[in-house]
């Protein structure tokens, strides 16, 4: 197959750009290109640094494998409470429509790049938590888990739990990942699905 040929195999899904409100306004760009080839779909995220007025140089490159069962939905908000904005997109269609799995950048200050948050997809329907100054993400089954999470390099670290169906479990996880309980098998009188904003008190 020619290169032409291959260019033409490949179908734009979707297109995101802005350069007004992510990282330093004005000062960065992202662009975010959905496409499909014969056999894959797949995102590519470009990330760039004004160098000149008009003049743009890329600083970042991603690509990342993703179903073309749904668009990317791409939102900028501030995960991290440093006065800019970070960059999310929904990456897989999961088994409950509920769970909005998002692959989750963020923007960093110091370097003027974006930090890919590896397991940031294992934390559906994430929002930045003013009450504690962290990001939660709300995981939908059975009943429900509100998860609270730090920011550690380039990864979301849980620091506590509330798991929710007909009993409250609330766990505290330590820096080294070891697991106790708060609050063990307690009746609930709350709705299963009941998003919290704190676990001690619980909010």
């Amino acid at each position: 197959m020619s290169k032409n040929s291959v260019k033409d195999s490949i179908e734009l899904l979707e297109y995101f750009v802005d350069s007004l409100s992510i990282g330093r306004p004005k000062q960065n760009k992202i662009e975010l290109v959905f496409l499909r080839s014969i056999d894959s779909s797949y995102v590519v995220i470009n990330f760039y640094k004004r160098t000149q007025k008009d003049s743009w140089t890329l600083k970042q490159k991603f690509n990342f494998l993703k179903e073309d069962l749904m668009g990317c939905f791409t939102e900028l908000a501030d995960f991290n409470n440093d006065g800019f904005n970070d960059v999310t997109y929904k990456s897989l269609v999961a088994a409950r429509g509920a769970n909005d799995v998002r692959n989750l950048f963020i923007y960093d200050g110091i370097t003027d790049q974006l930090i890919y948050m590896k397991n940031s997809e294992d934390y559906p329907n994430m929002l930045y938590n003013k009450k504690l100054n962290c990001i939660d993400a709300f995981l939908v089954h059975g009943g429900s888990t509100t998860v609270f999470l730090k920011i550690e390099k380039d990864s979301l670290k849980e620091f506590a739990s509330v798991n929710l169906d007909d009993k409250i479990n609330i766990r505290l996880v330590d820096k080294n990942g070891k697991r106790k309980y708060l609050v063990k098998d307690k009746k609930s009188d709350f709705d299963p699905h009941t998003r919290f904003t704190n676990f001690s008190p619980l909010e």
